[in-house]
């Protein structure tokens, strides 16, 4: 069974691009290389205090192992001096589209 994760952060305005970048930054240098990892999204909302993640894995086990990287724990740790956050793990219940 994989995992989802919905991550949700909090921040001022004119922090949110620097968020973006540093998540950017971790998922392309280290997250999407992890065993596990399948696939992730990263949302800005439009009044500019709220990042969230949307990420999948192939198990929790998975993705404990990349938090246990030190690879990109600096940039997690930086992330959060000015980011409130506000993790979430979930399984899929079920998938809705727009009929064809």
């Amino acid at each position: 069974m994989s995992i989802t994760l919905i991550n949700v952060f909090t921040v001022a305005p004119e922090n949110q691009q620097r968020l973006l970048d540093l998540l950017t930054r971790a998922t392309d240098e280290f997250v999407c290389h992890a065993p596990g990892f399948l696939a992730s999204t990263l949302h800005r909302s439009l009044d500019g205090t709220k990042v969230t993640m949307y990420a999948q894995w192939r198990s929790i086990e998975d993705y404990e192992a990349m938090r246990r990287d030190p690879g990109p724990l600096p940039l997690f740790q930086e992330a959060l001096s000015f980011a409130k956050f506000d993790p979430g793990i979930y399984e899929i219940v079920r998938t809705f589209s727009a009929p064809e």
